[in-house]
């Protein structure tokens, strides 16, 4: 099982708003949301745990 880290993050007000709606949309939590944009946005041989 992954570990897992809590953080905390400060974000503009507009990036927020932005990223609880698009939660919402796809019926996730803020939290889910924003781990998927990450995970997504990064290299897959990355996301793999292979060097880049």
């Amino acid at each position: 099982m992954d570990q897992e880290v809590r953080i905390t993050l400060r974000l503009p007000a507009g990036l927020h708003a932005w990223l609880v709606r698009e939660a919402k949309s796809a019926r996730r939590s803020l939290n889910s949301e924003v781990v998927y944009r990450l995970e997504n946005g990064r290299p897959a041989a990355e996301a793999n745990g292979e060097p880049t």
